[in-house]
């Protein structure tokens, strides 16, 4: 359960979604204007159980399904670009920290290009599937207490942690004084999630917790004395996302239709920055 704190308060109704991938049940999206994030409510007791589908593809190498495929193809032209991001940095010792690692293929991109890397994931059966490619993962983030890294990770996980200002405080904490943290999370600004409303795959409720905009990491942030060095797209969300809200919206999966809706998003998004997904980088302030 989430721990009331002052991201909690002053929060109104925005919008109400479906669990599309487990239960079918339905959320309140809340609105904290302050800080100019959505939150799921209520956030389920027993959030783990929600994860339990063949269809949570972050958590299976799964090719079964047209979007499975799709998700595979994107993710290995990913993994290119997010190991060359990390070499841009340049540390001297390459120590890389992982959360919410999924089946070790982003870490396991890093360790043949010589970075040293360590990894944390929840699901007991991601972690079997990412023991079977060398990477050993752990479970909590309690393991890494006393840690520093070069540089941490989060690819799609903050929109899932539950305790959002213990965990951003958390990762601080283990970050080196000239370290880099690198967050990617949904754009809820998004043209994609304005034209998809409810329908928007990103919301993914209750799983995702928190919906981000740039205003909003900037400032939640800001509380633990990190800030927002530079903004990169991923352009690529906008087709995928896009293509799943298709079937959630209409039953199935129309792939001219998602195409188009994700070439505008991103065509939108030249001018507004508001790409349907976004990595942050940030530093110590």
């Amino acid at each position: 359960m989430l721990k009331e704190s002052r991201l909690q308060k002053n929060l109104k109704l925005f919008l109400n979604c479906k669990d599309h991938t487990v239960s079918g049940e339905l959320y309140g999206v809340m609105k904290n204007q302050e800080y100019d994030f959505l939150v799921t409510s209520p956030v389920p007791s027993d959030l783990a159980k929600y994860y339990q589908s063949e269809d949570y593809i972050s958590h299976t190498d799964a090719k079964k399904s047209l979007f499975d495929n799709v998700y595979q193809i994107v993710k290995r032209h990913t993994l290119k670009k997010k190991v060359a991001l990390l070499n841009s940095f340049l540390p001297e010792q390459k120590t890389v920290l992982d959360i919410g690692a999924g089946t070790g293929d982003f870490l396991h991109a890093c360790k043949k290009d010589n970075w040293k890397v360590v990894g944390l994931e929840p699901s007991i059966k991601a972690r079997e599937i990412a023991k079977s490619k060398n990477v050993l993962l752990e479970k909590e983030l309690s393991f890494f207490k006393g840690q520093k890294f070069d540089v941490i990770t989060l690819w799609h996980v903050l929109e899932h942690v539950e305790n959002l200002e213990t965990y951003t405080q958390s990762l601080q904490e283990l970050l080196k004084e000239n370290g880099t943290l690198l967050i990617a999370v949904p754009n809820y600004k998004s043209f994609d999630a304005s034209h998809y409303g409810s329908f928007w795959a990103a919301f993914d409720v209750p799983r995702h917790v928190w919906h981000f905009s740039q205003t909003s990491i900037q400032k939640i942030f800001a509380l633990v004395s990190l800030k927002v060095v530079q903004t990169l797209p991923m352009k690529f969300d906008a087709y995928y996302v896009s293509l799943l809200s298709e079937k959630y919206k209409n039953g199935k999966m129309n792939i001219l239709k998602s195409f188009w809706i994700g070439f505008q998003s991103n065509r939108k998004a030249k001018r507004s920055s508001e790409y349907s997904s976004l990595i942050y980088v940030l530093k110590n302030n």
